[in-house]
């Protein structure tokens, strides 16, 4: 049995995002910096070792118990379902879903079934099926601009952070479906596990987050 605890991060911003944190509250994070070929990065000062991983990944990881904690975002939360503990909202990589349609078309004002394209199919299904609409859902895995240029598609759901790329393709978001940020997520049976190093993380954060807040 794993004596330290063992957390999943997500790869890229929330990364580093991530790792500001951690340092911020007295971890040393050099082994995240500078990884080399390790897989597995053990901090010195904390009992903690880290994972980097694409944000599914991270699910599947604290999922299966094989890591105890994670960062993800609430986007990938969202599509994938979830059978863990969501314990603590990061408050960094924010952004939202939106449904975005081209400017000047009325998406609403027709009473044909609609299609959405996605990389976010079940958050999609999800959205429309709290209004009582059925729809169309078209799994996009790349640029999903373009399924309304091309006329695959009435609208789209995405994430959005600027808009800048939605404008710059003749596309409008006209409804927000969810708020997304970063969220620290705990598998069920290692909360019972390692309840007291858990929270032992869990509050440092929530104090770090706190005085961020305080200061803001």
């Amino acid at each position: 049995m794993r004596q330290n605890l063992r957390i999943a991060l997500t790869k890229g911003r929330l990364q580093d995002k991530s790792v500001e944190l951690f340092e911020a509250i007295g971890l040393d994070c050099s082994p995240i910096r500078s990884p080399g070929r390790r897989l597995i990065h053990a901090l010195p000062n904390y009992p903690l070792e880290a994972v980097l991983a694409k944000a599914p990944d991270v699910i599947t990881y604290v999922e299966h118990g094989v890591c105890d904690l994670g960062i993800v975002g609430k986007d990938t939360i969202l599509e994938q379902g979830k059978s863990f503990y969501e314990v603590l909202d990061l408050g960094f990589g924010r952004c939202r879903f939106a449904l975005a349609v081209r400017e000047g078309s009325d998406f609403y004002g027709t009473y044909r079934t609609r299609r959405v394209a996605s990389k976010y199919p079940n958050v999609t299904k999800q959205f429309f099926a709290r209004k009582g609409m059925d729809v169309d859902i078209i799994k996009i895995e790349g640029s999903v601009e373009l399924a309304p240029i091309l006329d695959l598609a009435d609208g789209i759901v995405d994430i959005v952070e600027t808009g800048a790329t939605l404008r710059e393709n003749g596309l409008v978001p006209i409804e927000d479906v969810a708020q997304v940020s970063a969220r620290l997520i705990v598998n069920t049976a290692s909360m019972k596990l390692h309840k007291a190093q858990i929270e032992d993380l869990i509050g440092r954060c929530e104090a770090e987050l706190k005085r961020r807040r305080e200061e803001t």
